[in-house]
């Protein structure tokens, strides 16, 4: 691979970085990819939004396209790019197999952003009231779907050491097919750290999250509910400011002054109301993937309350910027904590700067991501033929998925 590399990126939406993690991720493997010199095109099936990022002033060329279509194959292959990245595994299963058609010699990336198939099983176990098992995922007809994505592409990006291991050891995923990639996040200076609101000019809890994600508002349910009256109790000046995009009317009746519960909604700088704030509550129940409310908190010198699935594949056995609980009582206490005891405040904080500097600076994996693609590039032929699965799945599997699209494009053009 030259400098002259063209990638293709098929958007599950248009990138919106303030609104949530996924948007965020996007744009910085759009910046890598940039950053190499690359042709970046990103092309969706998905409307447009009010929050989303402007790509062509960044210089990415942008291209709107159907699914079940036939215009695609004609995009894709005038386009015949370098690499292609599919956002998402669902995004593969449309148009993974036109691509395999059209650009048989391109890479094929899957961005899995998080393991969906753990999130929804995990969703599935609480609201069953039972135990989430990693047995469960075996049984799982979504696991089957994402696996078998997994498998058609050449390389998939996992962004949680956690979803790492799972793969690797419950599903045995060879690594080979693995990309580790995590955030892509700048050092933190001591000359940026030292200009931070200290302790004292901070006040007040707060919570965000992207309303139209199932964990988040589970989250922000469980605060009102049950965390929130317990640190109100012992501390009933304080109030918790709760962030978000896409809230619904549901959230906004949430809204409480005299509890000191205040559904603030969308936040045009989410780095001002963090280094505002004292405590970050996050008592997520169930998802999967690393959360990037807690990589924006750290960055912001905002510690953190949360639960161990939402602390899950982020801290690498570092110390925890905050607290990790999963009793509602020993949340609501921890947070009560860590308001009041300074040091114990400061100590998480450093903690916080300790966890970025070493699992999410940019240089430490970027470097290495663009390196084994081009290592994929000098070999594909013989790499490919070491994934007899993916082989086999992209000639049964795609062909029934293929077949149904274009059986549903017939039917269109029939109407």
């Amino acid at each position: 691979m030259t400098i002259s590399v063209k990638i293709l990126i098929i958007g599950f939406v248009w990138p919106e970085p303030n609104s949530s993690a996924a948007g965020s991720r996007m744009m910085q493997l759009i910046e890598l990819f940039r950053k190499q010199n690359w042709e970046v095109n990103f092309a969706t099936t998905a409307v447009e939004t009010l929050h989303m990022v402007n790509l062509k002033e960044l210089g990415v060329l942008t291209q709107k396209i159907q699914l079940n279509h036939d215009s695609f194959d004609e995009y894709v292959a005038s386009l015949q790019p370098d690499v292609v990245m599919f956002d998402r595994f669902m995004i593969e299963e449309q148009f993974g197999w036109r691509v395999a058609e059209q650009c048989p010699n391109a890479i094929r990336i899957l961005d899995t952003e998080d393991l969906h198939s753990l999130r929804k099983t995990r969703q599935e176990a609480f609201k069953n009231g039972v135990e989430f098992t990693t047995d469960m995922l075996l049984v799982s007809e979504i696991a089957k779907r994402e696996l078998a994505s997994i498998y058609r592409c050449d390389l998939s990006l996992i962004i949680s050491t956690y979803e790492m291991q799972l793969l690797q050891e419950v599903f045995k995923v060879d690594e080979s097919l693995l990309c580790f990639l995590p955030f892509l996040i700048e050092k933190i200076s001591k000359n940026t750290f030292s200009e931070l609101p200290n302790f004292e000019n901070r006040l007040n809890f707060m919570c965000i999250g992207n309303f139209r994600h199932e964990p988040n508002w589970n989250m922000v349910l469980y605060l009102k509910q049950t965390i929130w009256p317990m640190i109100r109790k012992e501390l009933p000046k304080v109030e918790l400011h709760v962030y978000g995009s896409y809230p619904s009317e549901k959230v906004t009746q949430l809204n409480n002054v005299r509890e000191g519960f205040l559904v603030k909604g969308w936040v045009d700088d989410v780095n001002l109301v963090m280094q505002g704030s004292r405590v970050c509550l996050a008592p997520i129940r169930f998802g999967a993937g690393i959360k990037g409310k807690f990589t924006d908190a750290m960055q912001n010198g905002l510690p953190s309350v949360t639960t161990s699935i939402g602390a899950e594949g982020m801290s690498d056995g570092f110390s925890w910027s905050g607290s990790v609980k999963d009793d509602a009582k020993d949340l609501a206490h921890a947070a009560i904590c860590l308001y009041q005891n300074k040091q114990e405040w400061l100590d998480a904080q450093e903690n916080g700067v300790t966890i970025i500097n070493t699992i999410y600076s940019n240089v430490k994996y970027q470097d290495k991501f663009i390196l084994t693609l081009k290592m994929l590039s000098e070999s594909l032929v013989q790499y490919r033929a070491s994934n007899f699965i993916g082989a086999m799945l992209m000639h049964h599997t795609l062909k029934s998925t293929k077949y149904l699209s274009k059986w549903i494009g017939e039917k269109e053009k029939n109407k």
